[in-house]
């Protein structure tokens, strides 16, 4: 399935758009506002860093980009999609095929190996086994993975998971890549080598990127940092400037 992208000049067209979106948990006493309203919009080809202390509302706001869950009020277009409006399996369909995902605790499988792994988000779209196959291989080269295709996790340092976990995020070649502290579990050094790769997926690929990070060293990678605190955004920088 060609990317929703392919025909959108890279950094002109919003290809994620929030407008007013509110998430709210809970009733009465217990309620909580966990985003008031964001407006948000991410163009085609950017790499944006979002930001904010614990509570802000960041992770609420990755999991509806991600279609993980839905907006009490507001909207949210994927594409030009309105897909706040989707059922659960629409939504399904979507991360399926146009989304991406890194975790900070790489959520592999633990007895299957490396090409396994990354070929499960090609098994739940109905790939053929053959395809399966080299997409997965072509995705582990693309990470510097070559040759530990039959390791399994305990096998491999947390770099190297983190490497599947990348490969795995990639072999669909999503549109948009999704990562919820990717780095969080490693050493500088390995940090900057994740960073590297998905700077260099954005930058040769195309692939929009939105990461949520603790840390400023990532955040730099971005061109683009958006803060959340009290579940809005109070600030949203490119380059320095306001966006």
């Amino acid at each position: 399935m060609p990317r929703p992208t392919d025909s959108i000049p890279r950094g002109e067209t919003p290809i994620i758009e929030l407008t007013a979106v509110s998430k709210i948990y809970g009733e009465g006493q217990a309620i909580v506002h966990a985003l008031r309203g964001v407006d948000l919009r991410i163009a085609a080809g950017e790499f944006v860093a979002v930001m904010g202390p614990s509570g802000s509302g960041k992770s609420t706001c990755m999991n509806i980009l991600g279609c993980l869950d839905t907006p009490t009020s507001g909207q949210y277009l994927l594409d030009g999609a309105d897909v706040s409006t989707l059922s659960r399996d629409q939504r399904a369909l979507v991360r399926r095929h146009y989304l991406g995902f890194i975790f900070q605790g790489y959520n592999l499988l633990s007895r299957t190996t490396a090409l396994e792994n990354v070929q499960l988000p090609l098994v739940y779209g109905g790939t053929p086994s053959n395809e399966r196959r080299e997409l997965a291989l072509r995705a582990l080269d693309a990470v510097g993975l070559n040759g530990w295709e039959t390791h399994t996790p305990s096998e491999l340092s947390g770099g190297q998971q983190q490497r599947v976990a990348v490969a795995r995020a990639i072999v669909t070649q999503p549109a948009v890549l999704l990562a919820d502290e990717p780095t969080g579990n490693l050493d500088s050094a390995r940090s900057q080598e994740v960073m590297e790769l998905l700077t260099g997926f954005n930058r040769e690929r195309g692939i929009t990127i939105v990461m949520v990070t603790h840390e400023q060293e990532m955040a730099a990678y971005a061109n683009r940092i958006v803060r959340f605190v009290d579940g809005q955004v109070v600030s949203d920088t490119k380059d320095g400037r306001a966006a």
